[in-house]
Parts: structure tokens; C-alpha cells; sequence
């Protein structure tokens, strides 16, 4: 995440401003928290604006000797006013329970990019910061620095005062586009009904809060919680393929147009650049460095996952066959639902065995409680702190008894909220000014009186890995600078330490603490966790062939002129050759993939940090995950240093070398490894 927002790279995560300067107890909310109206809203903005302009001017006044004081100093400032203002309106866009006041949001994110995009092609701010004498500096303001005439660069700053003009009018395009595609996405909802006889399979619970309509049919919506289990656990063939239609065509066909815009725009700006493609144009500051790159690592992925996947399909085609004995093939919306046959018929695991363990509010302490103890911090709920939600919940961070940052949990589905799970930071912290803070943004069915929301094992991993990012994003917050706070490294390292974290969620010990039966209160026995581990082995070649095919989908429709591509025939192709599963027909996937507007080409970011991921677990004691150095050698060494220094640093200092594949290799062939000797 760079400091401001380079021409047409959208943030990885969205976020809200609510206690600034002195304060650092962050006890106080903004108005806009307090009272949130859309008025107090855009006043909070056009502040922060104000403020940010005002730095600026106060920089380019300098007449003496550039120094890091004059010159550096109030340009991070004004950074940090038009983060906290990009934040709070891209937040509002994504969560506000009032659709009205999430329209006027989108229009202050189109102002507030405006803003960011006219610095990023200031000329004379450039100027300023190239001339400033910073050999005397320590290393993290040197790596800033450099990081930020790198960025100046790439948004344009030093093409013509034409090519600038045209640069700020591809941004202003861009940003409304890349809302457009998000908000419809998030607005795209489609249903489809079923008998309860056509729903037979899908968990008790599932059953008791779809209640039959007059007519005697269940409606079944795309939302996550809706989708999932069906998709996982109906035995009806028919109910599962449209349900996988309705999903992959909620966003359709209004995204359709509006990618294709997004795709010009990016084209455009790479064009003015001077890089072939906005793939290429787009890796220039990450790890990947550029397309090619990016391409040799889908192909990577595909070598190693292929006869792992290859192995599992037989075992999905066989179980297939049990009830259409002439199979031949694997259709995409199967997967699910074979892979959960196979490992109750092989694996001797059934799914829905696990998920009286997993009611949510056990996981949620759970989850804190873990984090709490690897990390060596603790957590404590702000009771009727006021936000944009009555179901928000504020918790603050604490270390060694002082506090370091704030979250929130936005954690169950409602209309109109972004769908996905994400972190979406809220303030930059920056050491001596304003602590961190960061919202979790989650879609997990809402426990009540009567239902303690009980969650699938992957709902908790997610849990997890998000709430990684919050860990990551508060530890970090300590910078003297704004633009190297938090995940501010290169963007395809942003998912490795959340990624990593994921195995916790393995161990019989870590689940022993919080896993209990929301019936009894008993834990999860140690051999239901090992058998839920065996089964959770198999099928990960096809799942990172899935994910290489999502990776290979944003490559291939970034990496060359937009005028060349055919979304449907790339999504379709793509599908067929990095998978081994099969298409339905009118399937439009590209139109609610939402990264494609977000992460655009970079989507490989996951699989690239799932390799840095089981490389960095490698390090630890998988027998005991809860205790020992290396968790806080780890917090120290890739978590503290935000980006202050490039990832690839962060990562060789950790490892003593740079990250390789093996450990990625074992981790993809684990069922194959071993572990198929337990098999039934």
C-alpha cells in the first residue's frame, strides 16, 4: 500500500479516521462515528483535504536548504490527511447501512482520488523531495524516500504537461469505475428457490432459518452464508448448478461494460507510462517487478499442483461415479460437494462433524485469545462505543498494559455491505501522532438467541487469516512515517503473514482452547481434529489450481491491449486449462470477481505469498504453536518493520536466505506424503 495512491492501483484495503494527534488514548471518536450523517461525513472529509492542501503549500514555500524537517515532514502529514480521507470514504462506500449515504461516499472517493492522483503529478512537490540531502538519514527514511520518487514516477510526474492532463483524467475514470464494479458486486444479489426435499444434505441448522414460503419453496440467495453450504452439502445436483449460475451471474451484465472501461483506463495510463501493459505497468514496484515474471510464476504453480490435482480428480471422478456410473468428467459447481464425499467415504471425515465446535462467539475469543498469546498482546471490548453499525463491535489493543491500536468487527452479512471477508485499516499509525486502527469486514452467519451461528471449518480459518492482517497492521503502527505504517511494503507480499497464520488453525492444540461443543461444552477431541487435518489435505491441488487459475485470469486480461480481450472466452479457457474441472454454460464469473478491480493483474499476490507463507512456517514448532521465541523473533523481524524496509529483506532476514518453493511443494503433497497411509 504506497502512501498516496498511485494512477489507477486501488488499495488493497479500505478504512475510517476516527481519533487524531495528541490524543492517544483513543477514547474519543470523530464526529462523523459519533453522529454518523452524511453531512458531518463530508465536512470530516473536506477538512482533511483542506489540511492536506495546506501542507503542501507549506512545503513548496520553503526557500531555504531542502531538509527531511521542512520538506519531508509536512509531505507525510498531508499523506496522512489524504489516507485517513481515502480511508473513511472508501469504508463508507463499502459498509454504511444506508444506501444514499454510500452513493455520496462514492462521490468523496472520487474526489479525494482527484486529490491524490493532482499530487502524485506535482511536479514541484517531486522536485522538493528529489533535492533533499538525505545521506545523513536513517535507513527507513532513506528506503521511504526512495520508495516514494519510485511511485512519483510511475503515477507520471515527470511526462509532459499533455500527457499529465490526460493522466489525471484516466484516474478520475478509473476511480469511478473501480467503484462501479464494487458497488454492483456488492448490490448484486440473485436467488433461486428450492423444495425442502431438493435441500436434503445441507445441515439441520441451515434448514431451521429457511423456513418454506406458501408456496412450499425455500429462497436461496448468493450471499455467503446462503451459498456455501448448499453448494457443499445438497444433494441435488440441479439445485447446486443453478445456485452456481445465480452466484456467477449476480454482477452481470452490468460489470460487464464497466471491466471493460476499467481495462481501457489501465491500458492508458501504462501506455502514457511508457510499459507495454498495465500487467507489467503494475508489477514495477512489487516483488514480481513484471509480467513475465508473473507469468513464469502461474506456469510454477501449475507444474507443481498439476499431478497433486491430477491424483485428487481421480478420486473426485470415482466418487462421481458411485451415483453416474459413465462419468467422464467434473463439472466446476461438483467440486465441492465430491470433495466432502470423498472425505467422509476416504478420509473418514464428515464436514459437518466439526461445526458444533465451531459456534461463532467461541471462535471469535478463540481467535483473540490465540493471537493474544503468540503475539504477547491482549485485547479488550469497548462496551457501547458508537459506529456504523449497531452490530460493530470496538476492541482496543494493548501491550504490556499500554495501548497500541484499535479494531472493529463488521462480522455478519447485511443489504448492501461489501461481501467478501477483508481487513480494511482505518488510520495510519504513526509513532508520537495517532495510533492504528483497522475494521475486519466478515459475512458470517449471525449467532442469536436461538442459534449459536455455527461455522464451517474454512469460516474460521478465514477468521484467522483476516484477523492476521489486523495483528499486522496494529504491530506495525509504530513508524515514524506515515508511508512505511502498516502493510505499506511491496503489494504482493500483503497476504504471506495472514496466509501463515492459517496453520494454527491446524493444531490440536491451539483448537482445544476455544473448539467446544456448543452443547456440552467438551472440546474437540484430538482425533476428530486429526481426521478433520487428513481430509483438510486432500483436494489442496486442485484448490491451488483453482486459485492459478484466478491468478492466470487477472494476468491474461491485463497483459496485453484491451481491445484483444474476450472476457467470457478468457474466463472460460482459463478455467479449462489451469483446472481440470468444467465450465457450465453462461457462466460470467469476471463480472462479480471483485480482485479484477482491486488487485487487477496481481492476483497472483495469493499463491506467491502462499509459497512465502509455508516457507516462514517452516521456522516454527508445529508441535507447539503457542509458546517458544520464534513467534516473537517473527513479530519483530516481518511484522514490526511495516515498510520500512523492501519485503524481500523482511523475508531473507527472517529465513537467512531468500523464500524458495520447497516448503510449498511438501505442504501441496502432504496427502499424498505420509498421510495417505491413514486412509481407510
Amino acid at each position: 500500500m504506497q502512501c498516496f495512491v498511485r494512477a489507477g492501483v486501488a488499495l488493497l484495503f479500505v478504512f475510517i479516521p476516527i481519533q487524531f494527534a495528541a490524543d492517544l488514548s483513543a477514547t474519543q471518536h470523530s464526529i462523523w462515528i459519533a453522529k454518523p450523517d452524511s453531512e458531518a461525513f463530508e465536512r470530516n472529509e473536506n477538512r482533511q483535504l483542506s489540511q492536506a492542501q495546506q501542507l503542501i503549500e507549506k512545503l513548496l514555500a520553503v526557500h531555504s536548504p531542502r531538509t527531511i524537517e521542512n520538506t519531508l515532514r509536512p509531505y507525510d502529514d498531508a499523506i496522512r490527511y489524504l489516507n485517513s480521507a481515502n480511508y473513511l470514504a472508501s469504508l463508507v462506500q463499502s459498509v454504511h447501512p444506508d444506501s444514499a449515504f454510500r452513493h455520496r461516499a462514492t462521490a468523496m472517493v472520487d474526489k479525494v482520488s482527484a486529490a491524490q492522483t493532482a499530487l502524485s503529478l506535482k511536479q514541484s512537490v517531486y522536485t522538493a523531495l528529489k533535492s533533499l540531502e538525505a545521506s545523513s538519514a536513517d535507513s527507513a527514511t532513506k528506503y521511504y524516500l526512495h520508495r516514494q520518487l519510485l511511485e512519483f514516477h510511475l503515477a507520471g510526474v515527470d511526462k509532459s504537461e499533455a500527457e499529465r492532463a490526460r493522466l489525471r483524467e484516466l484516474n478520475s475514470r478509473l476511480t469511478s469505475q473501480q467503484s462501479a464494479f464494487e458497488r454492483n458486486v456488492s448490490d448484486g444479489r440473485n436467488t433461486i428457490t428450492a423444495t425442502a426435499a431438493e435441500l436434503a444434505g445441507v445441515p439441520a441448522d441451515y434448514l431451521e432459518h429457511h423456513k418454506p414460503a406458501a408456496n412450499g419453496l425455500i429462497e436461496i440467495s448468493t450471499d455467503y452464508p446462503d451459498y456455501f453450504p448448499v453448494m457443499k452439502f445438497a444433494r441435488s445436483t440441479d439445485v447446486r448448478r443453478r445456485l452456481s449460475l445465480a452466484f456467477s451471474t449476480r454482477a452481470y451484465p452490468k460489470n460487464r461494460d464497466v471491466l471493460r472501461q476499467l481495462m481501457e483506463s489501465r491500458y492508458g495510463i501504462a501506455q502514457i507510462i511508457g510499459y507495454p501493459s498495465w500487467a507489467d505497468y503494475n508489477a514495477a514496484d512489487k516483488m514480481a517487478r513484471n509480467g513475465a515474471r508473473i507469468a513464469e510464476f502461474i506456469q510454477q504453480i501449475d507444474d507443481a499442483s498439476r499431478p497433486v490435482a491430477k491424483r485428487e480428480l481421480a478420486l473426485l471422478l470415482a466418487e462421481k461415479r458411485k451415483s453416474e456410473p459413465n462419468a467422464a468428467e467434473v463439472y466446476d459447481f461438483e467440486g465441492s460437494y465430491l470433495t466432502e464425499l470423498v472425505r467422509r467415504s476416504s478420509y473418514d471425515f464428515d464436514s459437518q462433524s466439526v461445526r458444533p465446535y465451531f459456534a461463532y462467539n467461541r471462535v471469535k475469543q478463540g481467535i483473540l485469545d490465540t493471537a493474544a498469546r503468540v503475539f504477547h498482546l491482549s485485547f479488550k471490548r469497548e462496551e457501547g462505543a458508537p459506529a456504523w453499525d449497531q452490530s460493530v463491535e470496538t476492541w482496543d489493543a494493548f501491550e504490556d498494559g499500554k495501548m497500541i491500536g484499535r479494531f472493529y468487527l463488521d462480522m455478519h452479512p447485511r443489504k448492501g455491505k461489501f461481501t467478501h471477508a477483508e481487513m480494511m485499516p482505518v488510520l495510519d499509525g504513526v509513532l508520537d501522532i495517532q495510533l492504528p486502527e483497522a475494521a475486519l469486514i466478515c459475512n458470517f452467519a449471525k449467532p442469536t438467541a436461538d442459534d449459536p451461528g455455527l461455522m464451517e471449518y474454512s469460516d474460521v480459518v478465514t477468521f484467522f487469516h483476516e484477523f492476521g492482517h489486523l495483528v499486522h497492521w496494529m504491530v506495525s503502527g509504530r513508524q515514524q512515517w506515515t508511508g512505511i505504517s502498516g502493510i505499506s511494503m511491496e503489494g504482493d507480499f500483503v497476504e504471506a503473514p495472514s496466509q501463515m497464520l492459517e496453520e494454527w488453525m491446524r493444531s490440536p492444540q491451539v483448537l482445544a482452547g476455544f473448539a467446544k461443543n456448543y452443547r456440552t461444552g467438551e472440546p474437540i477431541p484430538a482425533e476428530l481434529v486429526a481426521h478433520m487435518n487428513r481430509a483438510s489435505a486432500f483436494n489442496r491441488g486442485n484448490d491451488v489450481m483453482r486459485q492459478n487459475y484466478f491468478s492466470a485470469v487477472s494476468y491474461d486480461i491485463y497483459k496485453t491491449k484491451p481491445q484483444d480481450v474476450d472476457l467470457s472466452a478468457v474466463w472460460d479457457t482459463d478455467e479449462r486449462h489451469y483446472t481440470f474441472f468444467v465450465p457450465i454454460d453462461g457462466e460470467q464469473g469476471y463480472a462479480a470477481f471483485g480482485h479484477l478491480s482491486g488487485y487487477s493483474s496481481a492476483y497472483y499476490t495469493y499463491m506467491w505469498d502462499k509459497v512465502i507463507a509455508e516457507d516462514f512456517f517452516g521456522q516454527f514448532d508445529a508441535a507447539n504453536l503457542l509458546s517458544g521465541d520464534t513467534s516473537m523473533r517473527y513479530r519483530r523481524q516481518v511484522l514490526q518493520p511495516g515498510g520500512s524496509e523492501s519485503a524481500n529483506d523482511l523475508v531473507r532476514t527472517f529465513l537467512g536466505r531468500p523464500q524458495n518453493i520447497e516448503a510449498f511443494k511438501r505442504w501441496l503433497s502432504e496427502e499424498f506424503a505420509g498421510v495417505s497411509a491413514q486412509i481407510r
